[in-house]
């Protein structure tokens, strides 16, 4: 099993980034961003436990949450934007509202519609949290992409440059 503290550049380039292949353009944009959200994904996990103490999809939930301005989300919008079924939804939002996460409250004039808002104890956690969780996010990303990859996505990780001149 290859050791996750390999240094980048003892890594081969992920080849969905080289062209020559089958594969156009696209599909291998496509191939490369599925790379590098595995390879974020995985590593982001360990942390996400840690900080939080919380599922992966559990945290995407509070993500999602997090982006809004005011208020909260609807559930079926929350189970539309992660592609999960509701009642699975249902389920993680349960798990978050036990851990004081989250709150639910009926939509006005819509007696099935549900929302769920971010509480003041998750709003604190993913403060404190998002340092480390920002700095995987880059790491992650870092290395599993070549520097034409990083440079295209340095626009949307500021840090992703800095990263890629410390390896």
């Amino acid at each position: 099993m290859a050791d996750h503290q390999e240094h980048s550049a003892d890594l081969p380039e992920c080849p969905s980034a080289k062209g020559g292949g089958l594969l156009p353009a696209e599909l291998r944009a496509w191939m490369l961003l599925l790379a590098a959200t595995g390879a974020v994904e995985q590593r982001l996990r360990a942390v996400v436990k840690e900080k939080l103490d919380v599922s992966h999809d559990e945290f995407l939930i509070l993500c999602l949450l997090a982006e809004q301005p005011e208020g909260g989300l609807r559930m079926t919008r929350v189970a539309e934007l992660l592609g999960r079924p509701k009642t699975r939804l249902t389920y993680q939002i349960a798990c978050l509202q036990h851990a004081g996460l989250v709150s639910r409250r009926s939509v006005c004039g819509d007696k099935r519609g549900v929302e769920v808002a971010l509480t003041d104890k998750a709003r604190r956690l993913l403060t404190e949290a998002s340092g480390p969780l920002a700095e995987t996010v880059t790491r992650s990303l870092a290395r599993i992409m070549g520097p034409d990859q990083r440079e295209a996505l340095s626009a949307l990780v500021p840090d992703l440059a800095e990263e890629s001149r410390a390896d």
